[in-house]
C-alpha cells in the first residue's frame, strides 16, 4: 500500500473492514434509541455444591468485591462461588462507602439458594479524609465497618452514607460524624473493630511504646462501646500471616477480655482466591498511580487476604476460643433479603381522597375530552381496557408520575415526545405523553404492556436536548435530592483501557501504554491477532481485568423516584457533573431491586422542530404542536 495509508497487508485491512475473526462488538450506550445493553443474567453452575464432608462453621464477616473499586478484585459472583464451594455458613459484603456491589451480590447468592449461603450487608466507612485517595499509595483516614442489623439498619446506613457523600464537597470524599453515626446506628448496627485502619490498630502502631499503644487502643475501645453500645461492638483479629500478627491479636484479645466484648475472626478478604493475589497489586497500583515497583514498599508481604474455610481458620485462630464459631449466630442475626428494602413509587401530586388509580381515571377522563371528542367511546373502550392491565399490574403511580414531567415540560415550552412503545398506548395519547393516537392507527397495546409480560413500563421521553437539563433539575427540586437520583453507568474494563492500566501498572512508558491500547479493535475481548506487539504480561493481566468495574459514570438519563428517600435504600453520591446527584447502582441492579426507573433523554432533533414551528407560527400565523403538524404535510 502506499501514499498515507497505514503499513498493513490488504488483507489485514480487509478482515478488520469486514470484522471476520473479530468478536462482535456490543455497543455499550444504556437506553439509547438504536438499542439498549442489558446484562446478561447469571447462569449458575450446576457442579458447584458444598463440600460433602462436615466442616467447621464459619461466616466471614469482612469482604471487599470488586466494587470497592481497585481495592477488592473478585466480583460478587466469584465471592458466593467460592463461599459455597469452601462451606462457608455466610457471607458479608463490605465495600468502601457504599453498597455497589449490594444487589449482584444478593441476586447470585438467591441463585444458588439451595446452598443456603446467608448474606450479610455492610460497608467500611473511610473517616477523616481530606480529598479523594486516587493517587494515594497508603490513602489516609481511619476506617469503620460497620455491618447492618437488618432491613432497618441497612436503611440507617445507606442513610448515613448518602449524608456523608452529600457533605463532602467532591466526588470520592465523604465526610462522617462519629457521633452522629452513634445517634444513627446505635442498637442498628455492629461494629467490628476493622482492619490497619481501624482505630485499635491504628492506635497500636503510632506508639513506639507498646504500652502507651494498648492504652491509646484501649481509649479508643471505650469510645467506641461509649458510642455504639457495649453490645453492638466486637474486636476483630485477623492473621495475615505477618511477624506482627500473632501478637497483635494476643494484645486484641486480652484488650477485649478487659473490657467484656466478644472477639470474631475475619480475613479482611480482598479475592476469592490466592491466585489474585498479582491483580490485586495491579490494581493497588493503578489506584496508586504508580508502577508496581514503585509501590511495592507498600504491597502485603503475603498474598493470604482470600476467602478461606472454616477449618483452615479454626487452625489459624485456634488460640482464641469462640472467634470462629461465635460469627456464625452473628451471620444469623444479621442476615436479610435485600429485596425487601425496596421502597414504593412517589404519590406526589394525588388530590385527598382519591389512590392512584382513581386519579389516573380521572386524567385519562379528561384526556379523552381532549383529545378524542371526534370518537370518545371508541376511545373510552381502549382506554379502560388499558387502565384494567395497570391497575392489575400496580403501575398508576408511574404513568402518573410520567405525566407530571411532561406537563411540567409544556408548562416551559419544553417540547418532548414519549418514545418507542409508549406510542401504542392510547392512555400516553390522551395523557399528552406522546403525540401518536394509537386507536388511529390501529396500534396494539400489547406491545407496550400485557399481563403476560413480566417487564415493567419503559416509557423514555425524549426533550429538546437544549433544556432537557432544566426538567432534570425541576425533578431534583420537585422529589426532593433524597428521594431523586439519577442511575449510574458503571464503568468496566474494556479491552483498550484494560492493555492501558496493565501497562503502566508494569512500568511502561506513557507513549507505550497508549499505542499498545490503540491496537485493540475489539469491544469486549482481546484478540489474539491483535497482540503480537504486546508483552504477554501485560496481555494476562488486561484479560484478567476485562469487565471488571473500574469507576461509576453516570446514565444518559434515567432517574429513580421513590417515596422513601432512595438514599436510604441505595446510597447517593455526587455527579462530576455540576448539581448532578447519582445512586450508586446501575439500571440493571435497580430493576433487580424492582426500582422503577424513568428516562429523561435529549433529542438534538426536537430542538430543530421546534424552531421550525416557531419559524412557521411567525411567517403563517400557525401554531403547531407535535399533535396538530398537519398530517398531508409529513
Amino acid at each position: 500500500m502506499g501514499w498515507s495509508n497505514p503499513d498493513m497487508p490488504w488483507r489485514e485491512l480487509e478482515r478488520r473492514l469486514s470484522g471476520r475473526g473479530l468478536p462482535r462488538p456490543v455497543p455499550d450506550g444504556g437506553d439509547g434509541p438504536g438499542f439498549s445493553r442489558k446484562k446478561p443474567e447469571y447462569d449458575p453452575k450446576e457442579w458447584l455444591r458444598r463440600p460433602d464432608r462436615p466442616v467447621v462453621p464459619y461466616a466471614e464477616l469482612h469482604c471487599h468485591s470488586n466494587f470497592s473499586f481497585l481495592d477488592g478484585v473478585s466480583g460478587p459472583d466469584a465471592l458466593v462461588e467460592e463461599a459455597i464451594r469452601l462451606g462457608l455458613h455466610g457471607l458479608a459484603i463490605t465495600d468502601h462507602d457504599g453498597f455497589y456491589g449490594a444487589p449482584l451480590f444478593a441476586e447470585i447468592a438467591q441463585k444458588y439458594e439451595s446452598e443456603q449461603l446467608l448474606t450479610v450487608y455492610g460497608a467500611e466507612l473511610s473517616i477523616g479524609l481530606s480529598g479523594p485517595q486516587n493517587g494515594v499509595a497508603d490513602p489516609e483516614g481511619s476506617h469503620l465497618l460497620v455491618l447492618a442489623r437488618g432491613v432497618e439498619g441497612y436503611h440507617r446506613l445507606a442513610a448515613a452514607m448518602t449524608d456523608a457523600h452529600f457533605r463532602g464537597d467532591e466526588k470520592g470524599r465523604p465526610v462522617y460524624d462519629l457521633e452522629e453515626l452513634a445517634d444513627r446506628g446505635r442498637d442498628h448496627w455492629l461494629i467490628l473493630t476493622g482492619c490497619r485502619k481501624g482505630y485499635l490498630r491504628q492506635a497500636l502502631s503510632r506508639s513506639s511504646l507498646s504500652s502507651q499503644g494498648e492504652a491509646d487502643a484501649s481509649a479508643e475501645l471505650d469510645r467506641l462501646t461509649a458510642l455504639f453500645g457495649i453490645d453492638n461492638v466486637v474486636v476483630e483479629l485477623i492473621d495475615h500471616g505477618f511477624p506482627t500478627d500473632s501478637a497483635t491479636n494476643d494484645t486484641l484479645a486480652a484488650m477485649a477480655a478487659a473490657h467484656g466484648l466478644p472477639t470474631v475472626a475475619t480475613n479482611n478478604v480482598h479475592y476469592a482466591k490466592p491466585s489474585r493475589r498479582q491483580l490485586a497489586a495491579v490494581t493497588a497500583a493503578v489506584r496508586a498511580r504508580r508502577s508496581l515497583a514503585e509501590l511495592d514498599g507498600w504491597l502485603p508481604a503475603t498474598g493470604l487476604s482470600h476467602l478461606r474455610s472454616g477449618d483452615e481458620m479454626a487452625a489459624i485462630f485456634r488460640r482464641f476460643p469462640g472467634a470462629v464459631a461465635r460469627t456464625v449466630p452473628l451471620a444469623e442475626e444479621l442476615a436479610f433479603d435485600l429485596r425487601s428494602a425496596t421502597p414504593r413509587l412517589p404519590k406526589r401530586g394525588i388530590p385527598a381522597g382519591h389512590t392512584a388509580m382513581s386519579w389516573l381515571r380521572v386524567l385519562a377522563e379528561q384526556g379523552i375530552t381532549k383529545h378524542y371528542s371526534h370518537d370518545p367511546d371508541a376511545a373510552r373502550e381502549r382506554i379502560e381496557r388499558e387502565l384494567k392491565v395497570i391497575e392489575e399490574k400496580d403501575f398508576p403511580g408511574y404513568f402518573l408520575i410520567v405525566h407530571d414531567i411532561v406537563r411540567e415540560a409544556k408548562r416551559r415550552q419544553i417540547l418532548c415526545q414519549g418514545r418507542g412503545s409508549s406510542a401504542n398506548s392510547a392512555l400516553c395519547y390522551a395523557l399528552g405523553i406522546t403525540a401518536v393516537d394509537s386507536i388511529f392507527y390501529d396500534l396494539p397495546f400489547e406491545r407496550f404492556l400485557a399481563t403476560t409480560r413480566e417487564e415493567e413500563p419503559d416509557i423514555d421521553v425524549d426533550f429538546d436536548s437544549a433544556r432537557r437539563e432544566e426538567i432534570i433539575q425541576w425533578v431534583y427540586d420537585t422529589y426532593g435530592r433524597h428521594n431523586a437520583a439519577q442511575v449510574a453507568n458503571v464503568i468496566s474494563y474494556r479491552p483498550r483501557s484494560a492493555v492501558r492500566d496493565a501497562a503502566k501498572a508494569l512500568g511502561y512508558s506513557v507513549g507505550q501504554q497508549d499505542a499498545w491500547s490503540k491496537q485493540m479493535d475489539a469491544w469486549s475481548a482481546i484478540s489474539t491477532e491483535e497482540v503480537s506487539e504486546v508483552p504477554g504480561p501485560v496481555i494476562d493481566i488486561a484479560r484478567q481485568l476485562l469487565k471488571a468495574p473500574r469507576h461509576l459514570g453516570i446514565h444518559s438519563g434515567g432517574m429513580i423516584l421513590t417515596e422513601r428517600p432512595i438514599g436510604e435504600v441505595c446510597p447517593i453520591e455526587r455527579g462530576r457533573m455540576d448539581n448532578r446527584t447519582v445512586l450508586q447502582w446501575d439500571k440493571d441492579a435497580c430493576e433487580w431491586m424492582g426500582l422503577v426507573k424513568f428516562d429523561l433523554l435529549g433529542l438534538g432533533m426536537l430542538g430543530a422542530i421546534n424552531h421550525t414551528m416557531e419559524i412557521v407560527a411567525e411567517h403563517l400565523g400557525e401554531k403547531w404542536t407535535l399533535q396538530t403538524i398537519p398530517k398531508e404535510e409529513a
